[in-house]
């Protein structure tokens, strides 16, 4: 014997109805806080602090993202 139960209900009466704790403020913390780290990080998206980073580096990691430019060309072309 096969039997089938639907229920409707929306999440927030399944959560209730399971006993589970509401999270939502510790969500809306954490989207808060991830999204304040992502402003804090947006200047190294930059091209110039990129390459910037890069030179730190010195003459090895030059060298390398030329070969790395260099492998790039020759498999487009």
């Amino acid at each position: 014997m096969k039997m089938t139960i639907e229920v409707d209900c929306t999440p927030e009466e399944a959560r209730r109805f399971m006993g589970l704790p509401d999270v939502s403020s510790l969500n809306d913390h954490l989207v808060k806080e991830m999204q304040s780290k992502i402003s804090a990080n947006m200047s190294l998206l930059s091209a110039d602090d990129f390459v910037k980073s890069w030179m730190a580096f010195g003459a090895g990691a030059q060298e390398q993202f030329r070969k790395l430019m260099d492998a790039s060309l020759k498999a487009a072309s």
